[in-house]
């Protein structure tokens, strides 16, 4: 299992704050892609990825068992 956080705007619309999926290895834009299918949420193209605590680019695989967090752009004033 992979499990997923999400965080600020991501967290509040799925209503959820972490995930676990079945994702079998796969790249960062494959998993945003499966994301954006299930929960129709354009946060998920925006947001920056991290695994295992490191940040990560669309291209970088996940591995089973690997933490990867969903960060979104964070706005205020």
């Amino acid at each position: 299992m992979t499990k997923i956080l999400l965080f600020a705007g991501l967290q509040e619309k799925t209503g959820e704050e972490a995930i676990e999926l079945d994702f079998s290895k796969g790249s960062v834009k494959d998993l945003r892609e499966q994301l954006l299918q299930e929960y129709q949420l354009e946060d998920f193209k925006t947001a920056m990825v991290a695994i295992n605590e490191e940040f990560a680019a669309n291209d970088r695989l996940i591995e089973q068992g690997d933490i990867v967090a969903f960060i979104p752009p964070v706005s205020g004033g």
